[in-house]
């Protein structure tokens, strides 16, 4: 989840203290929140960045910290898009005009058309913005291994740029990188490709993509992006060979979605997804699971590879603690928050969290 408490890009205190009581606290693998290749592809004045060197030292505190308490930790890559320039979200408004640090006159996306009503118009990507920014994530994902990230996340989902090329109704565009559905996922296939020959062929890529706009019944004219795209997005993924696991989410592309949550409501979408694919990638859920019972029946019912949690942890940085309360078993974590949990005399075993392996990772 977004902290939006860098300053000017860089990780500050709040990021230790934030992912240090995450890592502490046994959850086996962590995303670093969306981080822009560009200054302007954050979100906020206040979201992290990688797009100049002075920021991989602080990442690289955060990491080696995670690293020592027996934890996986990667990193989630982003261009904002026309979602760019905004406030964080408890300030109350929407957009970050300049005189607060935004850039409302340099958002840029695949079309000249706004997220929403009052939002910038964003300007309409050139071909030579377009490699630009490609330029811009090889290097991005080159800091991010420098910093000892165990993995790279594409941020492909929610609206945001790459999210924004794959929708017919925030792309316009009459090149190669619109109209038609190869067209449209072009540059995420190319942003595949420059982040897996950046990395090389040991560290796992994990690919985030919205399975709907949440169009079907607010606007069911209106050609968006829909879970069959995602299906096809997701088998030519797999053809291509760069994605280790694709990770899906919905929704974010269009203000008038009209969205149906409940626990583990993205589920579904994942589960279509992985039987599309099979064994040529991992798959994984996320949004709303809020037990480990839920996170359990949807490894083993749904046939899926990953549960992912993102907020839920905003409120317990011990949540993984608690799933594994629900499920009857112990994990890794520190020695210094476990302890007091514990009757001396029948407390289980230590558990160092060396000993124990992400699987995914194996």
């Amino acid at each position: 989840m977004c902290q939006y408490s860098a300053e000017d890009g860089h990780m500050t205190a709040w990021h230790m203290a934030h992912y240090g009581a995450i890592a502490q606290r046994g959850p086996g693998s962590m995303i670093i929140e969306a981080t822009g290749v560009v200054p302007e592809g954050r979100i906020t004045p206040g979201c992290l960045g990688l797009w100049k060197d002075s920021q991989i030292a602080p990442l690289k505190q955060v990491v080696e910290f995670a690293h020592s308490q027996g934890q996986k930790i990667g990193i989630q890559l982003a261009h904002a898009g026309r979602k760019a320039s905004t406030v964080a979200p408890w300030l109350g408004g929407v957009v970050a005009n300049n005189s607060v640090g935004g850039w409302t006159d340099n958002v840029k996306a695949p079309s000249a058309i706004p997220f929403a009503e009052g939002d910038p118009i964003p300007i309409a990507m050139t071909q030579d913005d377009i490699a630009e920014v490609k330029t811009a994530w090889v290097a991005a994902v080159k800091r991010a291994i420098a910093a000892g990230c165990d993995f790279i996340e594409i941020h492909n989902a929610h609206g945001y740029l790459l999210s924004s090329f794959l929708s017919a109704s925030s792309n316009k565009r009459a090149d190669n990188y619109g109209g038609s559905f190869e067209n449209r996922i072009r540059l995420s296939l190319e942003i595949a490709q420059l982040t897996r020959d950046a990395v090389g062929d040991k560290v796992p890529v994990f690919l985030r993509v919205s399975a709907t706009d949440w169009l079907e019944n607010s606007m069911p004219d209106e050609k968006g992006w829909k879970l069959e795209d995602t299906i096809e997005f997701a088998r030519a993924l797999a053809a291509q060979g760069c994605v280790d696991l694709i990770d899906i989410s919905t929704g974010g592309v269009h203000a008038a979605q009209k969205v149906t949550s409940g626990p583990g409501f993205q589920v579904p979408y994942a589960a279509a997804v992985k039987k599309a694919v099979g064994d040529k990638m991992l798959v994984a859920a996320v949004g709303m699971i809020n037990s480990g019972n839920l996170g359990e029946k949807i490894l083993n019912e749904d046939d899926l590879d990953v549960i992912l949690v993102g907020r839920a942890f905003q409120r317990d940085t011990g949540l993984a603690w608690q799933f594994a309360k629900d499920l009857d078993v112990e994990i890794a974590m520190a020695g210094q928050i476990r302890w007091g949990f514990t009757s001396f005399r029948n407390a289980s075993e230590y558990i160092q969290p060396n000993s124990m392996k992400a699987s995914i990772f194996d």
